[in-house]
This record gives structure tokens, C-alpha cells and sequence, in this order.
């Protein structure tokens, strides 16, 4: 396979991670940290897509503020680092990424768990025919709940080997039509992973958010270079319309396919995602850091520093780092993004 018919892994690793403070901050946001092993999630995602039989060289799409955590984590891998001068959501960071890369290009978010890479390489595989005729292509998770916080897609007629075209669209949904797509078995959760030709992906976007691309090719035009990094010009970027990839292409698209595939996939948008997520001793307690628990039980526990002991306490999260301490019950992690405003004010 020649370089050029490689497919390019696209990381965005532009993400803020409010809903894991204190211990992802503006500065080093959750994608750079190790939750859930000993790498982080960002050199987790870059590891799924280093086959160099199959991936060329990533490129990667970052706030300028985190070049120097993202060459210090890619260590002597080469890369791409284009640095957006500000934030204008996923479809225009797309689109500066589409504007460098030749051929397909795999899209994932850098904060993700999947547990199953071969399941993923599998449904690579099964997307790759349509992907090469032109389709955008996204990946379904199969649910395992009524999830009210994610997207849906519904799987429509079979066009390849586990491969459908997408049927509609479903933001998030409310409780019962979260439970009854469940039960049709013909939807699944929108996880934000794409994989489409570079051409295809900048054609749909020409068709539907033109003033997007035309801003996306002004900014990369006049991009400063700087060793492995792009940094596109600020005024051009921040013109830029800013809409997510779903709205601004994939909702609008006419050749939109969906490949379902179960890979032990999460998103870990909050700690209550990452007691699910973990680890758990005995007595049901996930913990990361010097922790002793006596007689607790269905815990949250980490510090970066603090040594932290309970006695007696169950269903909590208890989150240590740097000068802060945050504890909260387990179910009300929605909580922690007006805890980071508060503290922050």
C-alpha cells in the first residue's frame, strides 16, 4: 500500500474536558491525562491507529495552547499539528484538516475509550468500499442503555457488507424514545468517528456550509509553519462559521452510510462515565492515587497527590488535584461543570 492510499488518522484533541475538573483544566485538558491506564487518552488514540501498513502519518487538530503537550506525548512519532487560533467546533476544524490531507481520513476524537480495536479495525475494513465510491461514513456504537445523552442513528437499507445507509438522525432523546429505539435494535449512538475521502468530505462541504470551507482555505492558505506545526491564519479562522461536523455536513449529506459496531466504546464525559469505565475492587470502588477505603463501598477515588482515606462512606466522587478537593454523590456529576464556574469566577 502507497503512502498516498494510506488512511490518514484526523485527532481532534480541541476539547476543554469542563466535566472532569479539577483534574482536567484549560491548560492540560482530560484528553492529556491518564484516566483510564497508564497512557492518556491521547496516546491511547494515537496507538489504535499506528499500524503503518494501513494508517499514514495523523494529522492532528489542536488549540494552539497544547502544541507543546501534544509533541511532548507524540514522542518520536512524526505528525502533522495544525493549532486552530481559536475555537469554531468540529466541522471547520475538519475542514482545515481535509485542505492537507490526500484520500481517506479517519476522524476520531482524542478523548475516547474503545476496548475492542480489533472490532473497530474490522468495521475500518468494512467501510473502506463505500468510503473509496465517495461516501461519508460513520461509526454507530451498538447501545447497551437508553442513553438520553448521546445522539442516535437509525441503520437504513444494507449497502455493504455491514454497512447501512443512515436513515435519520435523532439529537438527544428523552427517556421513553431513548428506551424505545433501544428496543427496535435499529438504532445506535452517535459516536463522532468518521471515515471519508478528504475530497468527498470538502465537495459536501462546498455544497452545504460554503462560507465555512471558503474561510477553512483562506486561513490554511496563509498558515504559518513552524517544524511539525500549522498554525492557519487567526482573522480567516476566526471568520469561520462555527458549526459541528453533524449539523453542518453529515445531517445534510445525501451518501451518509452508518457502520454498527460494539468495540467497548466511551466517551468518559464525566466521572460517573469513569466509574462505570474502571476498574473496581472488591467492595465496588474504583480508585487512582494513594487511597485507603475501609467499609466503602461503589466509590469514586483519585488524587494526583493527596493521600485520601475513608471510612464508612458509599456512592460518592472524591476527586483530589492540586490545591482542590471536590466531593459530590455518584449521579450528580452534571454538577461539576458549575463547580469548575465557580471556582474559576
Amino acid at each position: 500500500m502507497t503512502q498516498s492510499a494510506k488512511i490518514t488518522p484526523v485527532i481532534l484533541s480541541g476539547g476543554s474536558g469542563t466535566r472532569l475538573w479539577p483534574m482536567s483544566r484549560p491548560d492540560q485538558p482530560k484528553q492529556f491525562l491518564p484516566l483510564t491506564a497508564q497512557q492518556t487518552m491521547f496516546e491511547l488514540t494515537l496507538a489504535r491507529a499506528s499500524d503503518p501498513t494501513k494508517f499514514a502519518d495523523p494529522v492532528i487538530v489542536a488549540g494552539a495552547r497544547h502544541g507543546d503537550l501534544i509533541e511532548a506525548q507524540l514522542g518520536n512519532r512524526s505528525a502533522r499539528i495544525i493549532l486552530e487560533p481559536c475555537a469554531r467546533n468540529t466541522a471547520p476544524a475538519i475542514a482545515l484538516a481535509a485542505l492537507a490531507v490526500e484520500g481517506a481520513m479517519l476522524v476520531m476524537p482524542s478523548d475516547h475509550v474503545i476496548a475492542d480495536v480489533p472490532a473497530f479495525m474490522a468495521a475500518i475494513d468494512s467501510a473502506m468500499p463505500l468510503v473509496e465510491a465517495g461516501w461519508l461514513v460513520t461509526f454507530g456504537i451498538s447501545p447497551d442503555a437508553p442513553e438520553t445523552g448521546y445522539g442516535y442513528i437509525q441503520s437504513g437499507e444494507v449497502i455493504g457488507t455491514g454497512v447501512h445507509r443512515v436513515a435519520r438522525f435523532v439529537e438527544k432523546p428523552p427517556r421513553a424514545d431513548a428506551e424505545a429505539m433501544l428496543a427496535s435494535g435499529d438504532y445506535v449512538w452517535n459516536g463522532g468517528i468518521f471515515l471519508f475521502r478528504s475530497d468527498a468530505f470538502l465537495a459536501a462541504l462546498e455544497s452545504h456550509a460554503p462560507a465555512m470551507l471558503a474561510a477553512a482555505k483562506v486561513a490554511m492558505a496563509a498558515a504559518a509553519h513552524d517544524g511539525q506545526r500549522i498554525t492557519p491564519d487567526e482573522a480567516a479562522f476566526a471568520a469561520c462559521p462555527s458549526d459541528s461536523i453533524d449539523y453542518a455536513v453529515i445531517e445534510k449529506a445525501g451518501k451518509v452510510a452508518v457502520v454498527p459496531v460494539s468495540m467497548g466504546w466511551s466517551d468518559i464525559g464525566s466521572w460517573d462515565a469513569l466509574h462505570d469505565h474502571g476498574e473496581k475492587d472488591d467492595r465496588g470502588n474504583v480508585t487512582g492515587g494513594d487511597i485507603v477505603t475501609i467499609d466503602s463501598h461503589n466509590n469514586l477515588i483519585r488524587s494526583d497527590g493527596l493521600r485520601i482515606s475513608v471510612s464508612g462512606v458509599s456512592d460518592l466522587i472524591i476527586i483530589a488535584s492540586g490545591n482542590d478537593v471536590m466531593i459530590l454523590p455518584r449521579g450528580s456529576a452534571q454538577d461539576v461543570k458549575a463547580i469548575a464556574s465557580a471556582r474559576a469566577q
